[in-house]
């Protein structure tokens, strides 16, 4: 199976959010199964200044977009057994930012268009092109618009992965001809128009082969007027196509084993060294060195969506506890605003980066013991996977991903994997809080073996590597696995033996019935026909109804059974019947 994965950003070339750690990742799962994958990505400036020299030319050409006759170069790398492709056009893409431009309509609109039209130019002729978000929205909208025209493009089929369908790509209808150089019949026919916008992923949906979400609940909260943004009837109406992969993280990169961005590596069978990824975390962020205070985590973008209102309402509650909380991002002013003077009023207790440093993230996993993640709504969420993979324990709100990963503690049966709850109520937040903290004071054998099995779970993009191809098979028609390649051809032996078992079978019920007395009429009948390549068949049908009396023997010492003759007759016209032919008197 050929597919072409198109995305806007990927791990490691170029990385805003979540998006990038699936693109970078799920591509080389797929490989690994079998699959030929390409990536397809623009070639960002970023990109440009780090992995230069590593990349191919390998040709260019020119890509029609509305009135536009535009530049697209073409360069190459290969990494990890897959095809990394990127599409160069300096006036859109040498930039210092991957989004925020009045022009990203414009951008995306001819990356999405260079994707189509770049095809002849790539290795191979893909069989499924799985696009992300609405930055490649339009792929499968060029994709039937130039297959009315062009039939080679009928034989693609699409597949379109919603990571947040906050983000929708809506412009004015009026622009669709000048902008995308699309015909105003995609409005007039409502398939790009919603609430009186262009809608670039409203279009996607309804013209792609396949939808997913990035996790099975955020799948079945897409149907819902609360987490939909006002598509809930478009994900509704294309029910029979919408899907839900849990989105999953690398977990080589992501060892604490043997991660050399930490200050001492551990495992779930020697945590000694996460006491010392503790204590150089406390340094780090200017808090207290206490080894018996739970750090309490927060590493996310500071908008509303991911629950920080909540936190606001009862932080002064949360820090009366006995435990110390460190909080790491950037966003909305107003929150960056509240930690900073929050931190202000907790020395030594409260840290706050308003920033996103990885390394320092790394030291925040692997240092941390509890890690908070309240979100309003949350598609997947990889930090609290990775939260897991190092030992921190999550304290989560049920929606989208952090619902199909973190399992609610019961001390009653000690299981679970993490602290839920489940109504957006600053309340309830605070009551698991308060749970999760006295269980690490009180109780840190429990909290021990809650650790040990947060750190058990699987996240590996194996898994949603198969479901994936899966969904890729349900649009292509194909087969996966793909089957062996057969063995050499069966010589007529070989076909007979396989064919016997069900043969014999049928023979061997029948013998009892005839017994002995009907032998000298039932043989004739048994005799093979002239044409040479039944013979070997026939013949072993003959050998197993001369075995089957010997080996249901009970029929004999009853003697003959009244009518046996007549049954006899009656088998042998049954066998004449199958293409036997008595021998000439």
């Amino acid at each position: 199976m050929k597919i072409l994965y198109a995305t806007s950003e990927a791990v490691p070339f170029c990385k805003t959010g979540g998006l990038a750690d699936v693109a970078g990742s799920l591509p080389s799962a797929l490989a690994a199964e079998g699959a030929e994958v390409a990536v397809v990505l623009p070639l960002y400036r970023r990109v440009r200044e780090r992995f230069g020299s590593q990349l191919t030319f390998l040709c260019y050409d020119y890509v029609n977009l509305g009135w536009r006759h535009v530049y697209c170069g073409l360069f190459s790398l290969e990494k990890d057994g897959v095809t990394w492709y990127f599409l160069d056009n300096e006036q859109y893409f040498d930039r210092p930012d991957l989004y925020g431009y009045m022009d990203d309509g414009e951008r995306f609109g001819f990356f999405s268009r260079a994707v189509v039209r770049m095809l002849d130019h790539l290795k191979f002729w893909p069989d499924v092109i799985n696009c992300n978000d609405w930055q490649t929205a339009l792929v499968p909208i060029y994709l039937k618009d130039d297959g009315v025209r062009e039939e080679r493009f009928r034989s693609i089929r699409t597949t379109l992965t919603v990571h947040n369908i906050e983000y929708q790509g809506r412009y004015n209808p009026y622009v669709l001809g000048d902008l995308f150089g699309l015909d105003a019949g995609w409005v007039e026919d409502g398939t790009l128009l919603m609430d009186g916008d262009l809608n670039l992923l409203k279009g996607a949906i309804l013209c792609a082969d396949a939808v997913n979400a990035v996790s099975p609940t955020y799948a079945n909260e897409l149907k819902m007027a609360y987490f939909a943004h006002r598509m809930e009837s478009v994900m509704r109406q294309c029910e029979y196509k919408l899907y839900g992969v849990l989105n999953g993280i690398d977990m080589d990169r992501y060892d604490p084993a043997k991660d050399p961005s930490i200050a001492a590596n551990f495992s779930a069978e020697d945590m000694a060294g996460k006491d010392a990824d503790k204590a150089h975390l406390q340094r780090l962020m200017g808090l207290r060195e206490e080894p018996h205070a739970p750090v309490v985590a927060i590493v996310s973008r500071l908008v509303s969506h991911k629950g920080l209102d909540l936190i606001c309402e009862v932080l002064h509650d949360m820090m009366k506890l006995p435990m110390q909380l460190v909080v790491l991002g950037k966003g909305d002013k107003k929150y960056e605003e509240f930690f900073h003077w929050a931190a202000q009023q907790y020395p030594g207790r409260m840290a706050v980066r308003l920033d996103y440093n990885e390394e320092l993230s790394m030291a925040i996993y692997a240092g941390a013991d509890l890690f908070l993640m309240p979100s309003k709504s949350e598609p997947c969420g990889l930090s609290q996977m990775i939260a897991m993979r190092y030992g921190t324990v999550p304290i989560v709100r049920e929606t989208g991903g952090l619902k199909d990963t973190v399992h609610a503690y019961e001390a009653w049966r000690d299981a679970g994997n993490g602290f839920t709850f489940a109504n957006y109520a600053s309340n309830d937040m605070l009551h698991v809080i308060r749970e999760a903290v006295y269980l690490y004071k009180d109780y840190p054998d429990a909290f021990s073996r809650l650790r040990k099995r947060a750190m058990a779970c699987d996240f590996s993009w194996a898994r949603s590597a198969g479901e994936y191809l899966r969904i890729y098979a349900g649009v292509t028609g194909q087969v996966w696995p793909a089957p062996e390649a057969a063995p050499a051809e069966e010589t007529p032996a070989a076909e007979a033996a396989s064919e016997t078992p069900a043969e014999a079978s049928v023979s061997a019920e029948e013998a009892p019935a005839a017994a002995e007395t009907a032998a000298e009429e039932a043989r004739p009948a048994e005799a093979p026909a002239p044409e040479p390549e039944t013979v070997p068949a026939e013949e072993a049908v003959k050998k197993a109804a001369e075995e089957a009396p010997a080996v249901k023997a009970e029929p004999k010492k009853r003697g003959r059974k009244p009518g046996s003759t007549n049954t006899a007759k009656k088998a042998a016209g049954e066998t004449k019947k199958k293409g036997t032919a008595p021998k000439k008197k």
